[in-house]
């Protein structure tokens, strides 16, 4: 038996020298070596430190940490941003609990992340759901309706803040321009996890960042889109309708004592490359990307996503680094596909569920990365497919109805039984088809037939499911 198994496997993949198409933004480290950092991956043990003479206190940020906090909050027009090294979860959290009160009603688009469920676990929230637009056949959510968020200000007037995920994983974004002017005039707050959006701020021809449109408080993954290692993300905020002391609280109580200085050293450099660089390497990935959609038009049976969405769906805009295709035209599902272009070509994509998959690019990406991945898609193409690819049952992503709210349901006496005579009853548990991450049921909700079939058809064609005691999602905790 070894005694390293994670770390010799973290080293096997670097010797496979993988294409990167799925976050950390850096790609390997591709571009500290293009400017120069390349001393930053080599003196990583040098740099992990502590709160000692001369490195500041995260916490209490006065010298070089504060510094470098503004320097952020200057390069993503911020008026204060705060580093964050539990990942872009504390931030929400943070900024959540900072709004709201135990008790609270808060609005929160079904779309949402885990984190934002589980934070209202521990605030003791009420969560009210927005419904977004859905691709039924893909299993995609699109946009939120402006007009949904009114309704559902209207109708629960005492609902502090309305969260937002903005864009989406697939890279779609609601018109959160609207949804900002309609949350303010019912004075509230509007609260943004833009996990996905730390580099929209380097191109006119993206999404306007979710601070352009009027946000109050923002998270954001700096180290998906942009080159931070992972775990390092920023919390930006503006204007005066959250209590930033309560914040700064928030942040305390839900980040380590022991910050990394790697992570915080990464979102520093991040910075630096951001606001130096940032503007040209989008122009070039921009670019990169359009000469890789044209030559894909030549390329029968494939399908990759473009702007044609925009307008429709309450979809404002699109975010263009993101690459969604399919194959499924020829027989290959995305499954097959993610499989294929990894152990055929060496070139790993973020995620895939049975339709196609999806690549996360990045100002890490190059001309040639995509060259690669035009190869593999083009050789692919030429094969005959399975006809076992298999269909994606009917499943309506209609909100369940709530029994409990998820705080009271955590506390509940609960069995296990099977999933299939779970229907009917109150769940105990999440069913979250990971990735990416989002449920389609929360503990204190019932159990309906359609999410029972489409799991269970679903796990058998590759989807991985998370949230269930049971990782072979055969049983699932219901409440008593």
């Amino acid at each position: 038996m070894k005694e390293t198994p994670l770390l010799d496997r973290l080293l096997q993949l670097q010797n496979e020298k993988l294409i990167s198409f799925h976050m950390p933004g850096h790609k390997n480290g591709k571009i500290f070596n293009k400017y120069n950092y390349k001393n930053f991956k080599d003196c990583l043990t040098n740099i992990d430190t502590t709160e000692i003479l001369g490195t500041d206190n995260l916490h209490k940020a006065k010298e070089v940490i504060k510094k470098a906090q503004e320097r952020a909050s200057e390069a993503f027009k911020s008026e204060e941003t705060y580093f964050l090294v539990n990942g872009s979860t504390s931030g929400i959290y943070s900024m959540v609990m900072a709004a709201t009160s135990p008790g609270d009603k808060i609005i929160v688009g079904r779309n949402c992340h885990q984190s934002v469920i589980n934070i209202t676990i521990l605030g003791d929230l009420a969560p009210v759901y927005l419904y977004p637009e859905m691709d039924l056949q893909q299993g995609i959510a699109l946009g939120i309706s402006p007009e949904e968020v009114e309704r559902s200000l209207k109708e629960h007037p005492d609902a502090k803040a309305v969260v937002i995920t903005y864009p989406t994983y697939h890279g779609l974004a609601s018109d959160l321009k609207r949804i900002a002017e309609i949350v303010h005039q019912h004075g509230k707050m509007l609260l943004v996890d833009e996990a996905h959006g730390a580099h929209l701020g380097l191109s006119d021809k993206l999404p306007m960042t979710a601070l352009e449109c009027g946000a109050d408080a923002v998270v954001q993954s700096i180290h998906k889109t942009l080159p931070a290692f992972t775990q390092s993300s920023m919390l930006h905020v503006q204007g005066n309708r959250i209590d930033r002391e309560k914040l700064k609280f928030m942040l305390r109580l839900h980040q380590t004592t022991s910050p990394s200085y790697i992570l915080m050293a990464s979102l520093d450099l991040a910075t630096t490359i951001y606001r130096d660089h940032g503007k040209l390497l989008m122009e070039e990935l921009l670019h990169n990307i359009e000469a890789f959609k044209e030559k894909m038009k030549n390329i029968p049976k494939v399908t990759v996503l473009g702007s044609e969405r925009i307008g429709s769906h309450f979809i404002k805009s699109m975010d263009t680094t993101r690459l969604w295709m399919s194959m499924y035209q020829n027989k290959i599902n995305g499954y097959q596909l993610e499989n294929r272009l990894r152990k055929e070509f060496g070139i790993q994509m973020e995620l895939s569920n049975l339709y196609g998959v999806l690549g996360m690019t990045s100002i890490g990406n190059d001309k040639e990365d995509f060259e690669k991945l035009y190869e593999a898609m083009a050789a692919l193409s030429k094969e005959k497919g399975s006809d076992e690819i298999g269909g994606m049952p009917f499943f309506s992503y209609a909100i369940p109805k709530r029994a409990f709210t998820p705080k009271e349901a955590l506390y509940k006496k609960k069995k296990k039984v099977k999933l299939k005579e779970s229907i009917g009853h109150i769940s105990g548990e999440y069913l979250i088809p990971y990735p990416p991450g989002i449920p389609i049921l929360i503990p204190g909700e019932v159990i309906e037939e359609e999410m029972v079939t489409y799991v269970k058809t679903m796990v058998v064609r590759g989807m991985e499911v998370t949230g269930l005691k049971d990782q072979s999602c055969e049983r699932i905790e219901i409440i008593e």
